[in-house]
């Protein structure tokens, strides 16, 4: 490496960041390609919408549709249809919509300034609430002291649903206290509630991430060794902070355009003219242009993010890595004694919900209307009279099973296409700021409604976070000493993966996995309870809390049981997976005695 130019570095940098721009760039323009055809791949006429929205009192005979198409111009074709849209957008017009015929461009930039006013604060209140999860472990490194992660509080933070946390501060403190207006976009005082609601399980997510990468830095051979050398506290901290906040400035870009263009719940609770509204609204009445419009800004503002994000990835890291400058990963310290009691009570109280509650019958309707809870009825009755208890346990297989395949799904298709370098980034980042409603409704538009298309539609929007993590462990993992050396001792590539690589990348996956496994059950039940998915009354635990939401004031029990169940899993997946593996007797004999050689006691400056 000594032998090689620093221009070389330079010129690799400079490819890297026009292949990721690219990558951006050809995603967007494939989303916008599939929006356009949205016509003539779904199953549904939008002519027949369009009749409806513009002429409601005409029949809508096949002469009256062919007028329509012929005045959209669908009888031409969407390679056509798409050539005369984009010639408008290159001059600066958007288009007019199919639906009012008025003007696409000032709806469409007003909905995107108050998605992304909306979003800076929400990422105000996630930071925030990170800065206050990360706060423990920052004390632990300037105190010397062992690390012991996040805990549980991240976790259950994050498995709050977003729709629910915004219904309950509606009901609490617009509705009861009327401390701040209950909806509308007017001023400061209408973006505190929607704000808190996105922000807090954002937050969540971010702090127990960072949390997790500062607890796996502050282990490294470096710091032990700045330690000793006398080194400030202070500088000692800020390099742990660079080292961390490297691997997962990736996972913040993605959260800002996931809020981007994901708040569609929240916009929908406080009646808030965003982007994620505009769309779900030009979706279901087919208006294309209005669509294409949206996903335009989107897809441009998540290009946008995503280049600053690389940029402040790569100035964290001081430039790309090369290989052989980070030290190898330490070995996992602890018995897992906090994980094993906090998995052991977790599964104790799931499997308690699952041994009562799954003899009782869901459907009856055998007890009053919200019934409160009491010894023989647990978890109360719901708005029709029938037992919660009975319903949130068999919910869980509906529920979990479905959402456990796709963070499954998620993880692989995110160590596939992280091996693929930086290419992978542009996918991520688009699929990323697609809603899972928008996913959801353009997947059913073309297989119809069904669970199958539900759960590859939250498999769209739920793989970029974890193909982004994944590429960064991958770098850094690529980065260690001993895997320098291994291709120069005769160590075959298909090896280093499956025995290096990989066993050093898909246990903090697994972490992240589990941590969105509630997010996942969230957006199949809220496709469900769209009509994209399943269908009430099935015992779903998103549907449970959609039909709660409305009773929350009077009967709070109806939404706090399905919760509870949420974050209980959440809790329970994220112990499991941070239980220490067992030690193999001589599993690192060789790569401590790769580690030798290569000289890995070096401490990185980034």
């Amino acid at each position: 490496m000594a032998g090689l130019p620093m221009n070389w570095f330079s010129r690799r940098r400079g490819r890297i960041a026009w292949v990721s721009f690219a990558s951006c760039l050809l995603s967007a323009l494939a989303l916008l390609l599939v929006a356009g055809a949205l016509p003539w791949l779904s199953r549904t006429d939008p002519a027949a919408a369009v009749l409806r929205a513009r002429y409601a009192e005409l029949e809508p005979t096949e002469q009256a549709l062919a007028a329509v198409r012929a005045q959209l111009g669908l009888d031409r074709g969407p390679l056509a249809t798409s050539w005369r849209w984009w010639s408008g957008v290159l001059h600066g017009d958007l288009g007019s919509s199919w639906v009012s015929g008025a003007p696409i461009a000032p709806g469409a930039w007003r909905a995107l300034s108050v998605s992304a006013t909306l979003t800076g604060f929400a990422v105000l209140v996630a930071l925030a609430v990170a800065l206050l999860l990360v706060l423990p472990a920052a004390l632990r490194v300037l105190r010397n002291q062992r690390q012991t992660g996040s805990g549980p509080l991240g976790v259950a933070l994050t498995s709050l649903p977003e729709f629910l946390l915004a219904s309950m501060l509606l009901v609490l403190v617009a509705v009861q206290l009327q401390w701040l207006p209950p909806y509308g976009w007017t001023g400061l005082d209408t973006a505190i509630l929607p704000a808190l609601a996105l922000g807090i399980p954002a937050g969540g997510l971010l702090g127990r991430l960072l949390a997790d990468a500062i607890a796996a830095v502050a282990g490294e051979r470096w710091v032990g060794i700045w330690h000793l050398a006398g080194a400030p506290a202070p500088a000692i901290l800020s390099g742990v902070l660079r080292r961390a906040a490297a691997a997962v400035i990736d996972q913040l870009g993605l959260a800002f355009i996931g809020l981007l263009g994901g708040a569609v719940a929240v916009e929908q609770v406080f009646a808030i003219p965003g982007l994620g509204r505009y769309l779900l609204g030009a979706a279901n009445a087919q208006d294309i242009p209005a669509l294409q419009a949206g996903l335009l800004l989107m897809a441009a503002s998540a290009v946008l993010i995503g280049a600053l994000t690389a940029a402040a990835r790569r100035t964290l890291r001081g430039g790309a890595l090369p290989p052989g400058s980070l030290p190898a990963p330490p070995e996992a310290r602890g018995t897992g004694r906090i994980q094993r009691w906090t998995a052991g009570i977790t599964c104790a109280a799931l499997l308690a919900i699952l041994a009562s509650g799954l003899p009782r019958d869901p459907y009856a309707i055998a007890f009053r209307r919200l019934q409160a809870p009491e010894p023989g009825l647990p978890f109360g009755a719901d708005a029709s009279g029938r037992d919660l208890l009975a319903r949130v346990a068999h919910g869980t297989l509906g529920t979990v099973g479905p959402a456990l395949l796709i963070v499954a799904g998620a993880i692989l298709i995110g160590l596939l296409l992280a091996a693929a370098g930086e290419i992978s980034r542009g996918p991520a980042v688009i699929a990323n700021a697609t809603p899972p409603i928008l996913a959801g409704v353009l997947i059913a538009a073309l297989m119809g409604p069904s669970v199958g298309g539900a759960a590859l539609a939250v498999l769209w929007v739920s793989w970029p976070p974890l193909a982004t993590h994944a590429a960064s462990l991958l770098d850094e993992a690529r980065a260690m000493p001993h895997i320098r050396w291994l291709p120069l001792s005769g160590v075959p590539r298909s090896r280093i993966w499956i025995q290096h690589l990989l066993p050093a990348v898909i246990p903090a996956l697994l972490r992240h996995g589990m941590l969105r496994l509630p997010g996942m059950a969230l957006a199949l039940a809220a496709l469900g309870f769209l009509g994209l998915g399943a269908q009430p009354p099935t015992p779903e635990w998103g549907l449970l809390l959609a039909e709660g939401i409305g009773y929350v004031e009077r009967a709070p029990f109806t939404a706090i049981a399905p919760a509870a169940a949420l974050v209980l899993t959440s809790v329970c997946a994220v112990a499991v997976a941070g239980i220490p593996a067992p030690r193999r007797a001589g599993s690192r004999g060789p790569s401590k005695k790769l580690e030798a050689q290569s000289g890995s006691s070096q401490v990185p400056v980034s």
